[in-house]
């Protein structure tokens, strides 16, 4: 009688092929080095035996699970799938991170976790017990949670923060958030604008600070006035409504707007046409994120193009390679890029019409 396909191990498999049980993980894991011929026989084995390998298995070879996990926010995930607004930081992130993985032989799994939560530790200590992976990536704001990082630099798991520059353990990246908002500002500046508001993101994320302080400095370069014109929002359509209106009721409103997120440059552009303010020829708007939204609004939208994929790509290429290369002492940059649609203009191009 057969032996029952859940029964068969890796061991059965090494015994049956004649070869050691870390041949058959590096066939497994389809590792570099294996000869052909090896290969062939191991997989034979295989497929005689019905084995299907498992996590557990895969780690035969030593330490390493070929496993990197992406954790992000759970709540504010879950707020961006149910609004259906156009966000795909989900899925850049994973497309960048999976096609990375693949190149190397590895997997991203991703996973949902509240930083707000008292049992965070509890919930990433189960993750990672489960799925004992080689490298973990945060993002804003656990990235900036210094309980999971604790805990992280405490078990000797290499991981990367995204969206932080803090000192500490752990590989820092941004996504030079401070250069893509002086660029957007600047930009502006060489259209002749001299009233340029900036509708910040929420205050729990570092980056929206770098956001603000890059429009300021590209201002005060330009020996331009900021006063009254920086308005906090939170990410949310409905502060970005808010700041809009703050900014239009002015004596002497912005002849253009910087929004810290799609999602808040689509209310501006709202307000404005709520009130008869033509975008681009009475007010130009910058967006950040450059997610679907910014190309489907009307008019489409001028934005900084967020490297979401390229960033991910590049924190999984570290991770993996760290224990070849050393861990970089200087945050990780991964810049972004303006691109330029049809909600910019210099001021007042309405008057030529």
């Amino acid at each position: 009688m057969g032996r029952r396909r859940q029964n068969v191990t890796i061991k059965h498999v090494a015994a049956d092929a004649g070869v050691s049980l870390q041949t058959v993980s590096r066939v497994i894991n389809n590792e570099p080095n294996v000869r052909p011929a090896m290969k062939v026989r191991v997989q034979e084995s295989i497929d005689k035996l019905g084995y299907v390998p498992s996590i557990a298995a895969q780690r035969m070879s030593g330490s390493r699970s070929y496993l990197i996990l992406a954790i992000n926010d759970r709540d504010r995930t879950i707020a961006d799938w149910q609004e259906r607004q156009g966000s795909d930081w989900v899925g850049q992130m994973l497309l960048g991170g999976m096609l990375k993985c693949a190149e190397h032989g590895y997997r991203m799994i991703f996973e949902l976790v509240d930083t707000h939560s008292d049992h965070v530790e509890r919930e990433l200590s189960a993750a990672i017990a489960a799925l004992q992976p080689d490298g973990i990536i945060l993002t804003p704001p656990h990235s900036e949670n210094t309980q999971i990082t604790r805990l992280l630099a405490e078990r000797n798991i290499p991981f990367a923060r995204i969206g932080s520059i803090l000192p500490g353990p752990g590989i820092a990246m941004t996504m030079g958030d401070e250069g893509s908002a002086r660029m957007a500002t600047e930009y502006l500046i060489q259209l002749g604008h001299k009233r340029i508001g900036f509708v910040a993101g929420a205050r729990e994320y570092s980056l929206s600070e770098w956001r603000v302080q890059g429009w300021q400095r590209a201002m005060s370069d330009a020996g331009l006035d900021v006063d009254g014109l920086l308005i906090q929002g939170d990410f949310s359509y409905e502060s970005g409504e808010q700041a809009a209106a703050s900014l239009l009721d002015m004596p002497q409103p912005p002849t253009a707007i910087i929004a810290s997120n799609d999602q808040m440059a689509l209310a501006v552009l709202d307000v404005a046409a709520a009130r008869g303010i033509d975008v681009p020829n009475a007010l130009s708007l910058i967006s950040f994120d450059n997610s679907p939204v910014a190309r489907f609004a009307t008019p489409q939208l001028t934005a900084i193009n967020q490297p979401i994929a390229a960033t991910f790509a590049k924190a999984v290429e570290l991770l993996i390679t760290g224990g070849l290369d050393p861990v970089p002492q200087e945050p990780v940059i991964v810049a972004g890029e303006l691109i330029e649609r049809s909600s910019t203009a210099p001021p007042g191009s309405n008057d030529s019409h």
